[in-house]
This record gives structure tokens, C-alpha cells and sequence, in this order.
């Protein structure tokens, strides 16, 4: 047989061996690829002739296939939750025999099977009996001509271009949850990070044509790839636990939730060769990473060690970096890259998109392309009156245009993007909110390069002010002049005011599955938005600072670029009790922070500060050196600053790095291409019955 993915390769299901909670093991193949009633296990004999499989009494026993003095006794899931069987397990049978009354969370033998929580036909056993799983936060593969090498495919021989590949951030603690495709029954099962490709070439001549571009699937999703996974660490012990896939009674586990359902954490954000900024006249790459395998970031503990020498002459350099390209442009106070176009909101200057594909090219004398040729053929600036923000559905490259048609819906079994993803969201201090239809910079076709506004709309006087705009799913959440205006796109142009919440002026926002974390005049504050029509400032929660301005928010800290109290870190564990974990200067070496974005390279995290006047910080936030355990799940940040640059007039915004661990967004929009047919991520209603009831209140757990 031939299959198209191992999943529906798979005979033997975990019940056919182990049972369920009504009945013992039948030992009848019940998998994908099993025959038509199932083949039965008992019939097979080892070489040395004795069963594979055998009752004992009332015990299942196998005997091993290489060791014929080896033998075990299966563990038989009836058995586990019987309380008056030896095997009894208090664990295992709350978590089987769990009702689906979230109000009492009655378990038990009296509950009936149709009843249950986690059934067998809807849950694979592994989703919680999996103790750990690795997920691949990306790849980087440049391929270099004038280097033959050997066709390892197809019909053999030699190629002039060849190929590296190179793992960049590796973890080991990303519990994410999904769909199978229907030839698995659809099941939940574990997801994993599997393919976030970016991709770079070298020409003849040494011009690099292209750097680290993540392609687009053919589906138009995103090619940071995820797929259902069995992750071959099945534990009869070491299991997850109800926290792991629900609201903590302790309030402790949002950060583990956002990453549970793939919406990402910005732990493992990818910002690779350049770092993109905003100046007040201009917008700039300046490079931070080496070029070589490994790209360790310049000055950082990697670099030390990978490359001493380089390492050596940039501290006799004073750490300042020294490679920088940029364009002209109006107070760039947010920029935003995605594949080769950098989005930009400059003012009075209105939104421009900057084609920045040979920012690494020496064949190009002018690296970032504001107009290609005349406006004519290439318009790319939309004129508006106050562009203050620019913000993208996603921030990975997509194209919505092809997922459309048969092939789509039916052979390929893809769901359709939501239509928001066709577009920019803009915010603009007098005219309120602009769409923009943004395909055009991902078609191919070069010669229809012009943008024109879908939506200008200002809630009737509402959106007066808009400073700064974040995007969870189809809904907006706008710092304005009367605080904060969530605003409801679900028809993109038709938009709906959802709330607004007055606050004492509103600088930004980020957000982490059910709480917005906003910058204010008193600081850092917490909003529910568990239910984005109804926010609710949580009272108490809140950390004071002078000059809160943008913010940054990676797993369970939030960093806030604080102005001259430079960079703020925050303990957002329990999101309701934030806490102050320090305030970093470097020593009074951060003068002027505005913004603040945060990433993942190889083993550490980074911190990237546009500091005003003070130009561009690179801050290493762990190492092995400084935080011996840097591979949890969110280690406690270190900061010490290793590299700085000069930039020629106030740095005001950062773009964020490629997301790698968000493949839906809050409302179940599907971003990321899943690479198993007709698997998916969990769509909005599905993600919330894991923690919402019947009337749309959350719902907690205990552990124990």
C-alpha cells in the first residue's frame, strides 16, 4: 500500500492493546490501515513460537519480539478505573471518566460514557499521555551557486548549487493541540511545529537575490507548517495534566494556553540578518546576526564561541554594530515586515510599503526601493492624513487568492482564510481606521503594484486619535483619545464598534490569548477580553511606570520600553497579579526607549530596543552563561547589553520577528498550513469549550 502520510499507516490503536474505560482489549487491528475487522493480534507468534499475545487469568501479557525472556504486563484501561481493582489509578479515572458538565466537574463510574469529557472517538489517548514533544521553531536553508555538489534526488548527477540545512531554534516544551483529517476520525491530537522554512540563495557572483524568505504553501497559508504528531514519548506517569489543556484555578497558565492552541507566545519569533527599525526620518535595516552557520546575533555568547575572532573586534569596537541600510522616509512610527515588503505608517506622510528583497544583494546600490519606476507602473505610498500604525493579520507570508476553488475545499480539504487576511489595518490619528487590500505584493505580478483604500472609517468620532492599532483575530483594539475602542471585523467592511473602555492615555497594546496588556500614563495594565465585547480592566492589576510606551509580551514576561527607565520587565505569570522584575538601563546606557520586540536565537532569547536618541540596543536576555536553564519554558530574562548602533535620528519602532508558533489567531482563523490532508488547527467554538461554559464564563481546574 501506498500512503500519504504515516498517520494512515498506522494498524494498531492504543485501545486495541490496552482497552477502554467499558471494555478490555478485543486485540482486533482497529487503525487507519487496518483490514476490514481488524486483524487479530493474537494470531501472531514470536520466533521462537510462542504467542505475542496472551491472556493470563484476567491479565494481558506481551512477550517481546528480540528478547524471547522478556515479557510485560499491559496495563488495561477498564482495570485503572475500577475502584475496586488493584490497578486502580485515582488520576487515570478522574481524567477518563470526567463529565462534560464543566459546572461540577462530577467524574466517576455513574457518569455514562455519552457523558464523558475526553471520549475515545473524539480525543487521541496520546493527547494526554504524552509527556513531552519537540517542535521546531524554523530552518534556514541558503543555497549557494559555484559549489557542485552531488543530486541527491530524482535522476542523480552533479548541480552547480548546493544547499545547507540548518536547524535555528529548537524546544522541547511547545504542548500544542489540534485536528486530525478525517482519514483519522478528526481526533485532537497533538501538533508540532514542523517545517518553518526560510529560504536564502547566493547567485554566481556572491549577490545574495534573496534572504531568509519563508515561502508561501499552495494552499496560500503560511508555510510555517504544523501537523498532528505522535510524539513517541507516551507515559503512563508522566502525563499532562488538567492545567495543560485548561484554565488554572491559580490564573497561572495563560501564557501555556496561548501556546496550547497554536494562537503563539513570541518566545520564538524569528528576527534573522537585519533588525527592521522606524526613524523619524527614515526607515533602516541594521544588521545583528552573522551570515555564516550558525547566525549567531553579533556580540552574543554564541558568538564568542562560534566566532572568536569576530566576537574580539566587535568589543574593540565598543559593541557597536556596523552594517546599516535605509530609505529616506515621514516618522516612521511603525513598521512591520513581511516576505520582501516592509509596511510602514509615517505620519503625515501616510503608509508607504517598501520593497526590501535585495537588502542583502551587493549588486543593488540602493537596498531598500521605495518606487522601482515612476508612478505609473508602481504606486506603493496610500496617502493619509496621520498614519500612526500599521498592523497585518499576520505577519507570515500568505496569499489568500489561492485557497479558493475545489481543489481547495474538496481534493485538498483546506479551510478558507477569513477575509480579513486580504488586508492592512491601519490606524490614523484624524481619519480613524483604513483598510488596505495588501495581495497585490504577494501575486508575483510586478506590474500591478498599487495600493487603494478598501475602508476609511471612524466609528462616527470614536476612532478620533488612534494611536496604535493590534489585531486578535477579526477583532482591532485601538488606543484612542477616549481609551480603548475594540473594534469588530468580521466583515471586514462593515466593521462594528465592539466596546470601548476610557483610560488615562492610551499608548499601546499587545496581546496573549485572554488578556490585553496595555501602556497607559500610569504604566503597564491588564484588560480581560476573554470576551472582546465586553473587556474588563482588571482592578489591581497593574505595574506604575513614568513613561510606559510600547511593549513586548514573550510567554509570561512583558517587556515594556519604559523611556528613560529604560527597559521594564514584567512577571506576567498570573496576568492578574503582574509583578516588576527589574527595570534595565545598561547602566544608563538606555536613554530614550520607545519600543521593544523580543526573539529567539538558536538556544537564547533576544531583546531588540529602539531607544529614541540613543539608536538601536541589542540586549541578550538568556544564555547557558547567564541563565543555566534556558530551555524551560520561560526562563527568567538576564538582560546585559552587547551591541548598540547610532542611528541617524530617533529609532521609534522595531518590525516584530517572523511568528513560529502561531498557526490560528483568537477568533479560529486558520494561518498556518497544516501538513496532513484535511487536518487543522482548532476553529474558535472548539477552542473554547476547553475553557468556557454554555453562558461564555470561563471555567477552572485543579491538578489535584
Amino acid at each position: 500500500h501506498i500512503y500519504g502520510e504515516v498517520a494512515s499507516a498506522i494498524e494498531i490503536e492504543c485501545k486495541d492493546c490496552h482497552g477502554t474505560t467499558q471494555q478490555y482489549p478485543t486485540l482486533l487491528t482497529s487503525g487507519p490501515a487496518a483490514r476490514p475487522g481488524g486483524f487479530d493480534l493474537r494470531l501472531l507468534r514470536n520466533p521462537d513460537g510462542k504467542r505475542r499475545f496472551e491472556w493470563r487469568g484476567d491479565k494481558l501479557i506481551q512477550r517481546s519480539l528480540l528478547d524471547p525472556d522478556k515479557e510485560w504486563e499491559l496495563s488495561l484501561v477498564k482495570d485503572s478505573v475500577n475502584p475496586e481493582h488493584a490497578a486502580y489509578n485515582a488520576k487515570a479515572a478522574r481524567a477518563k471518566l470526567m463529565s462534560r458538565d464543566v459546572g461540577n466537574q462530577e467524574w466517576g463510574p455513574q457518569v455514562l460514557p455519552a457523558d464523558f469529557a475526553h471520549k475515545d472517538e473524539e480525543l487521541e489517548c496520546y493527547s494526554c499521555h504524552t509527556s513531552w514533544m519537540t517542535s521546531c521553531a524554523g530552518c534556514h536553508l541558503p543555497i549557494e551557486a559555484n559549489w557542485k555538489t552531488e543530486r541527491h534526488n530524482y535522476e542523480g548527477g552533479e548541480t552547480r548549487n548546493y544547499a545547507t540545512y540548518n536547524p535555528q531554534v529548537v524546544r522541547d516544551q511547545m504542548f500544542m493541540l489540534g485536528k486530525r483529517g478525517p482519514a483519522n476520525d478528526g481526533k485532537i491530537a497533538p501538533v508540532r511545529s514542523s517545517s518553518g522554512l526560510v529560504l536564502s540563495s547566493t547567485n554566481a557572483n556572491r549577490e545574495r537575490i534573496y534572504i531568509q524568505q519563508a515561502p508561501v504553501a499552495a494552499s496560500g497559508f503560511s508555510s510555517q507548517a504544523f501537523n498532528p504528531h505522535f510524539p513517541h514519548t507516551t507515559r503512563k506517569t508522566e502525563t499532562k495534566t488538567c492545567t495543560q489543556c485548561h484554565l488554572s484555578a491559580d490564573r497561572n497558565n495563560n501564557a501555556a494556553m496561548a501556546q496550547l492552541l497554536l494562537l503563539g507566545t513570541n518566545f520564538v519569533n524569528f528576527v534573522g540578518f537585519n533588525v527592521w527599525l522606524g526613524l523619524e526620518d527614515a526607515v533602516s535595516a541594521v544588521q545583528v546576526t552573522e551570515w555564516d552557520e550558525p547566525q549567531a546575533v553579533i556580540g552574543s555568547y554564541l558568538q564568542r564561541y562560534a566566532y572568536p575572532d569576530n566576537y574580539r573586534a566587535h568589543r574593540a569596537n565598543g559593541s557597536i554594530l556596523e552594517q546599516e541600510h535605509r530609505h529616506d522616509s515621514g516618522a516612521a512610527g511603525c513598521v512591520q515586515l513581511r516576505g520582501e515588503y516592509l509596511y510602514a505608517a509615517e505620519g503625515a506622510d501616510g503608509v508607504r510599503v517598501y520593497d526590501v528583497a535585495n537588502v542583502a544583494n551587493k549588486g543593488f546600490s540602493q537596498r531598500i526601493v521605495g518606487a522601482p519606476f515612476s508612478p505609473l507602473g508602481h504606486d506603493s505610498r496610500l496617502p493619509s492624513r496621520d498614519a500612526t500604525c500599521i498592523a497585518l493579520p499576520t505577519n507570515q507570508p500568505i496569499h489568500p487568492p489561492k485557497n479558493q476553488g475545489e481543489l481547495m475545499r474538496v481534493d485538498n480539504q483546506e479551510q478558507p482564510f477569513h477575509p480579513l487576511y486580504n488586508y492592512a489595518v491601519i490606524s490614523d490619528r484624524i481619519e480613524g481606521l483604513i483598510l488596505v487590500d495588501i495581495n497585490t505584493f504577494s501575486d508575483g505580478d510586478l506590474a500591478n503594484n498599487f495600493v487603494a483604500r478598501a475602508l476609511t472609517w471612524d466609528g462616527g468620532g470614536v476612532l478620533a486619535g488612534a494611536r496604535h492599532v493590534t489585531l486578535g483575530g477579526y477583532y482591532a483594539y485601538l488606543m484612542t483619545e477616549r481609551g480603548l475602542v475594540i473594534v469588530n471585523l468580521d466583515i471586514p467592511l462593515e466593521p462594528k464598534i465592539s466596546a470601548v473602555l476610557p483610560l488615562d492615555g492610551g499608548y499601546a497594546s499587545a496581546l496573549q490569548f485572554r488578556y490585553l496588556f496595555i501602556t497607559d500614563s500610569t504604566g503597564m495594565r491588564v484588560v480581560d477580553v476573554t470576551d472582546p465585547e465586553n473587556p474588563v480592566l482588571v482592578e489591581g492589576a497593574g505595574v506604575s511606570l513614568r513613561e510606559a510606551r510600547k511593549l513586548y509580551v514573550a510567554r509570561t514576561y512583558a517587556y515594556v520600553a519604559a523611556g528613560k527607565e529604560g527597559l521594564a520587565i514584567i512577571d506576567i505569570w498570573n496576568p492578574e497579579q503582574p509583578s516588576l522584575l527589574t527595570k534595565f538601563d545598561a547602566d544608563g546606557q538606555i536613554v530614550d526607549a520607545h519600543d521593544v520586540i523580543a526573539a529567539s536565537t538558536n538556544a537564547s532569547l533576544f531583546a531588540y530596543l529602539a531607544d529614541g536618541k540613543g539608536g538601536l540596543k541589542v540586549l541578550q536576555l538568556t544564555s547557558p552563561e547567564s541563565q543555566p536553564n534556558f530551555y524551560g519554558f520561560s526562563p527568567e530574562p538576564r538582560p546585559e547589553l552587547i551591541a548598540t548602533y547610532p542611528t541617524r535620528s530617533a529609532a521609534l519602532s522595531l518590525s516584530k520577528g517572523l511568528d513560529r508558533d502561531r498557526g490560528v489567531d483568537e477568533t479560529g482563523g486558520q494561518i498556518a498550513v497544516f501538513g496532513r490532508r484535511g487536518s487543522r488547527p482548532l476553529n474558535r467554538q472548539e477552542m473554547e469549550a476547553l475553557y468556557l461554559d454554555a453562558e461564555g464564563n470561563p471555567w477552572y481546574v485543579h491538578d489535584e
